[in-house]
């Protein structure tokens, strides 16, 4: 069983959550906005063993380089997004004016891959749209979702590698998982995956 805590950072209010196996207190952070005392304060004494991060743009990457070298935890991406680690044209920073840190992953992950967090399983779910890499994770009946899935929204896709077309594919494919799960999105308030069947506009209802 796992443990969920969140926190909001940044000037772009991201969400950041910590998860960790109760069993074994071995913990992933999903999304790094920033490298922060309080940062350091939301990871506490849990033992940091990833870094999930949903997709590669800066507000979501910000203090990757400082969390993974602090904690010695595993830098978790996308494949696809994985160079955006080591751009600031790629992560959209240098258009921001924000800073980047560059870093690399530990770990690159595809669709239906699985990361063992002590006694728990992590499912990755390919859902590009937002980027061409974005991922969602998924455990016990939590899914995070990123910058795909919002409350009764969905992430922009007018940044480069964004699609339209992807997005709403990726929506109907959560929308398609069995059964009911709460959904922790990189921005704004927590949903359930039965509320967004039902209420969310982008979901196609062809």
């Amino acid at each position: 069983m796992l443990s969920v805590k969140s926190a909001v950072f940044g000037g772009l209010q991201n969400n950041c959550y910590l998860i960790t196996d109760k069993d074994t207190n071995k913990s992933a952070l999903v999304d790094c906005t920033e490298f922060s005392d309080r940062m350091l304060d939301f990871i506490g004494n849990a033992d940091l063993e990833y870094i999930l991060l949903t997709h590669g743009h800066f507000d979501h990457i910000g203090g990757v380089s400082e969390i993974s070298e602090r904690f010695n935890a595993k830098i978790v991406i996308s494949s696809i997004d994985a160079p955006m680690l080591s751009s600031s044209k790629l992560s959209l920073a240098a258009f921001c004016g924000a800073v980047h840190n560059n870093s690399s992953a530990d770990i690159t992950v595809e669709d239906n891959d699985v990361i063992e967090l002590g006694n728990s399983e992590i499912y990755v779910i390919s859902t590009p749209g937002h980027t061409s890499g974005s991922v969602c994770y998924m455990c016990d009946d939590n899914l995070f979702t990123g910058d795909t899935m919002f409350f009764c929204s969905c992430g922009r896709t007018d940044f480069p590698t964004g699609s339209p077309v992807d997005m709403q594919k990726s929506l109907i494919k959560l929308a398609s998982l069995n059964g009911d799960y709460k959904i922790f999105a990189g921005h704004d308030r927590q949903s359930t995956l039965d509320f967004e069947r039902k209420n969310n506009p982008y979901i196609s209802r062809k």
